[in-house]
């Protein structure tokens, strides 16, 4: 067995999470590198999981819970890997980690935020509402601690440093460069939503009430930017007349080429969140083909069963928006009726696609031209798990991690 019993797991979203808990809990040390200011990835901007339709924050604070006691656990937030060298059981590896200008000591007491005269676009929620410059990522971040957006501040103000009395604010923070030497490397990358300013045809996100779906997920949270009010973005009026575009960028030759895999489950549930909201509310998906395999066939038909809930097959062609009214008309083919058609709603969810976060990774492991890792031409030593391997669900990508923090730890024994 190789001296180095430690492990680089890229990526805090749950996929990296479950890495790092299987291999640590068994003795192996564990470097989590995440790029973000907190863990969770976008698992923790969900407002629910299907099919139960629980939240995401009992699943991750259980791994939190698990992480915080484990000093074989080295958590490395608003770090990027930057340099891979080396093999198995003997790689370099160089972290840089960019300046949170707020330490340890801070207790999230939020006086710094109170203080502070700037403001921010709000990442988290997708820039749906803002932020204070100086910020918690989220209410249940981990870790809890405040960080300072420094290129929203005005020149020289040092206001949130004057408020914190714990000494918690450094504003003359400098990005640090840190060395790591592992035996093996997962990279646990996840996914970006698609750019809808790429959907020509689906208003190139210009129409206020055309959103994503992870803008959806933001919208019916209790966090979001409207606490969980499904709101029309143009005006806040309740939307309850909805419509879903699936595949918007998706399995399309221009775009992203791949089924996304879960966006057919995605906007079912978000079509349960408007009819839980809103009793006379309507939801419409236009699909191209549905997909819920397995167990997720029930939620199919569940919403099937919601007469408020209905499925059209068809691609859609084209949408606009009425100036006067700020409802979106959507034409499509219904392919099953035979004919084409208009239909008006009061705010669209387009389903975009997953866009791999793999490339860019330093260079270390090998992708498809849709930028997926390829599992079977890694180098040794060197793993990918969950959405950088390909689109899936969250149960799925727990699945995988585990078995990928097995073979970890497998090339570790073996170099």
């Amino acid at each position: 067995m190789a001296e180095n019993k430690s492990i680089l797991v890229v990526g805090g979203g749950i996929s990296g999470i479950s890495v790092a808990v299987e291999a640590a809990e068994v003795g192996y040390k564990v470097h989590l590198v995440e790029r973000n200011a907190y863990l969770g990835g976008r698992v923790a901007q969900l407002n629910k999981y299907f099919p139960k339709l629980c939240p995401p924050y009992c699943g991750l604070e259980i791994n939190f819970r698990r992480i915080r006691p484990n000093p074989d656990i080295d958590v490395l937030t608003m770090s990027e890997v930057v340099k891979v060298q080396g093999g198995p059981g003997n790689f370099t590896v160089t972290v840089k980690t960019n300046p949170r200008y707020v330490n340890e000591a801070c207790t999230s007491c939020g006086k710094c935020a109170e203080a502070c005269p700037a403001e921010r676009a709000n990442g988290f929620n997708y820039g749906m509402d803002k932020t204070k410059a100086a910020y918690l990522p989220h209410t249940l971040a981990f870790p809890m601690r405040y960080v300072i957006d420094r290129s929203a501040c005005a020149s020289g103000c040092k206001a949130c440093e004057e408020a914190c009395k714990y000494g918690a604010v450094v504003l003359d923070q400098q990005p640090a460069t840190t060395e790591l030497k592992v035996g093996s490397i997962v990279y646990a990358t996840g996914w970006k939503p698609y750019d809808m300013g790429n959907l020509k045809l689906l208003g190139e996100g210009k129409m206020k009430n055309v959103i994503s779906n992870v803008m959806m997920e933001r919208l019916a949270s209790p966090g979001g930017p409207t606490g969980g009010k499904i709101l029309r973005p143009s005006d806040g009026k309740e939307a309850k007349v909805v419509g879903f575009v699936q595949c918007a960028g998706s399995r399309d030759e221009n775009h992203l080429s791949h089924c996304s895999s879960i966006c057919c489950m995605a906007s079912i549930k978000q079509a349960f969140y408007l009819r839980e909201q809103y009793a006379d509310s309507k939801a419409e998906i236009f699909y191209i083909d549905l997909r819920t395999p397995g167990r997720y066939e029930k939620f199919l038909n569940r919403a099937q069963a919601d007469e408020n809930i209905k499925f059209t097959k068809g691609k859609v062609a084209a949408v606009s928006e009425d100036p006067s009214t700020g409802d979106i008309t959507v034409e499509l083919e219904d392919v099953l009726a035979g004919t084409k058609r208009k239909a008006t709603v009061e705010m669209l969810v387009l389903a975009t696609g997953m866009e791999p976060e793999m490339k860019g990774s330093a260079g270390a492991a090998s992708v498809s031209q849709d930028g997926f890792a390829l599992a079977d031409l890694q180098k040794p030593g060197i793993y990918s798990t969950g959405v950088a391997k390909s689109p899936v669900d969250v149960m799925t990508s727990i699945q995988d991690a585990a078995g990928t923090a097995l073979k970890a730890m497998q090339s570790i024994v073996r170099s």
